[in-house]
């Protein structure tokens, strides 16, 4: 409807309606989630999660509405029948830009059962959204530098503790526990510094999908690749506001759970830890292929 208009006007239209998407539904988020801070009992989390759950979708429907109004996307995108709102889903995706998070919040609302993202801890500072996202149980992880770590050993393993809390209330109600796995997104100095021999993507870490099988493996009906192409580059958040979002790619494969790795132990058993490189080394050299066929080079 608006995207006729000059970029700046849509970009403006756009930031105005998300932030009043965010004022409306953040207080309503935070109202339940206070509940469930002063009544920490199994009982009322099952009461008031899914309720939380419904504001969080109703959020993202309006993020959904605000896009279809600014933007002038073709959207191509296959793989999304049979998904099934009520099962569990570890979904594993390349990472690009801040947009993606959008792009897949847009395909799997009321879908899949609500992404949750492991998030840096710094975040939770960002105004409004960080409240959001503390309110929603996404968790958050303190990430150390190696030198950091050898200075102060203590806090290793703080994050796999981290981790395994957080699937721990995942467990409960259906969840849809996204994973980058390249950890970062992507820019060409990255996969420079990194020599990734994947050319359209960074080395991929298996210890986060590891942790995640192993704690809910018993609970997930599958596992979501989902490989998203921008044939005209990806694009930053500033763009994206703007209505520069024109083409977009996504395949979704759902594969099964690798129930010999679930039970390993991927931090002390060194065959484990090849096997699951391993699984993880095919899945890559797959999404390769699928973004080279999707952008014929």
């Amino acid at each position: 409807m608006f995207n006729f208009l000059p970029s700046l006007l849509v970009g403006l239209i756009a930031t105005t309606l998300m932030v009043l998407n965010a004022l409306f539904w953040v207080p309503i988020l935070l109202l339940f989630s206070a509940l469930k801070l002063l009544l920490p009992f199994k009982a009322i989390r099952l009461l008031i999660d899914p309720v939380l759950l419904r504001i969080a979708e109703a959020w993202i429907s309006g993020n959904s509405g605000w896009m279809k109004l600014t933007q002038r996307t073709n959207w191509d995108v296959q793989g999304l029948e049979g998904l099934n709102d009520k099962s569990w889903y570890l979904v594993n995706c390349n990472h690009q830009s801040w947009v993606d998070i959008l792009v897949l919040q847009h395909l799997f609302n009321r879908r899949i059962p609500l992404l949750k993202f492991f998030l840096k801890q710094q975040l939770i500072w960002v105004p409004v959204m960080g409240l959001a996202w503390w309110a929603l149980d996404f968790p958050f992880m303190r990430r150390h530098s190696e030198a950091f770590l050898k200075k102060h050993p203590e806090m290793r393993g703080k994050d796999r503790a981290t981790t395994r809390k957080a699937c721990e209330k995942f467990a409960l109600i259906p969840t849809s526990v996204m994973n980058f796995m390249e950890g970062t997104r992507f820019t060409p100095a990255k996969h420079v510094r990194q020599q990734s021999p994947y050319p359209h993507l960074l080395k991929p870490k298996a210890g986060g999908m590891a942790l995640a099988l192993n704690a809910m493996g018993d609970k997930f009906e599958a596992i979501l690749d989902v490989t998203i192409v921008y044939p005209d580059g990806p694009v930053n958040f500033g763009a994206f506001l703007c209505g520069k979002l024109h083409h977009v790619i996504v395949r979704v494969r759902a594969l099964p759970v690798p129930q010999d790795l679930v039970q390993g132990d991927y931090e002390n058993d060194p065959a484990v830890r090849e096997a699951y490189q391993r699984w993880v080394k095919d899945l890559w050299q797959a999404k390769e292929a699928t973004i080279k066929s999707l952008i014929g080079s």
